[in-house]
């Protein structure tokens, strides 16, 4: 019996997410830029996540009315998008903020189960900061390296939407659709390695995320 509450009192502490070091000289390398240019007096948006939104480097182009922040980290998963959810997001106090994250999680052969409690934990971290806070999580693309897993993609996809049902805070953004031609994957969005998306794929993904920003 004092072993099981041993266990109980001791699992909140495998939940905490760790910072993880791979990302430490990237992470201080973002930080460090927006400390001299972040205007903490104006409403700030925060794009977040993996490659898909590091690479977007004239993401501020697109939205030229809003003070709008990329601290995307590339080859990141959500749980260390957590690990760092203080210097990425929550140190800028957004009134809303944009997650790209699930994309590596799938390809690193992580479950559906375990990407969504991840999100969760993430989501009530920013909520308990700010409960004002809006959040939206973009849905994972599809690409040509990654298309023999498209299938838990969209299975990824369905609990992301599901989960953004549950809160009037949360939304969904499916940059999925318009990524395909039919069921046919519109191959000439995306650099030579076949993962990254060109400027082309970018304009796409405006099309779908200018509706979220006000």
């Amino acid at each position: 019996m004092k072993s099981f509450f041993l266990v109980l009192l001791l699992t909140p502490l495998f939940g905490i997410a760790q910072q993880n070091p791979y990302f430490e000289n990237e992470v201080t390398s973002i930080t460090q830029k927006y400390d001299t240019i972040w205007d903490s007096s104006r409403e700030t948006i925060v794009f977040t996540g993996s490659s898909s939104i590091r690479m977007w480097k004239n993401i501020s182009d697109y939205f030229p009315n809003h003070q709008l922040l990329n601290t995307g980290f590339g080859g990141s998963q959500t749980i260390d998008l957590l690990g760092y959810s203080n210097e990425l997001i929550l140190n800028y106090k957004p009134k809303k903020v944009f997650i790209y994250e699930g994309d590596n999680d799938i390809s690193a052969k992580k479950k559906s189960k375990e990407i969504m409690n991840t999100f969760k934990e993430l989501i009530e971290q920013i909520k308990q900061a700010d409960s004002k806070t809006k959040i939206v999580i973009i849905s994972a693309k599809p690409s040509i390296a990654r298309w023999n897993l498209k299938g838990k993609y969209k299975r990824l996809n369905r609990k992301l939407k599901k989960i953004c049902t549950t809160d009037d805070n949360l939304e969904y953004a499916n940059v999925w659709d318009v990524m395909l031609d039919k069921r046919k994957l519109k191959t000439n969005l995306f650099l030579s390695d076949g993962l990254h998306m060109n400027e082309i794929g970018y304009k796409l993904w405006h099309g779908v995320l200018k509706n979220y920003i006000d």
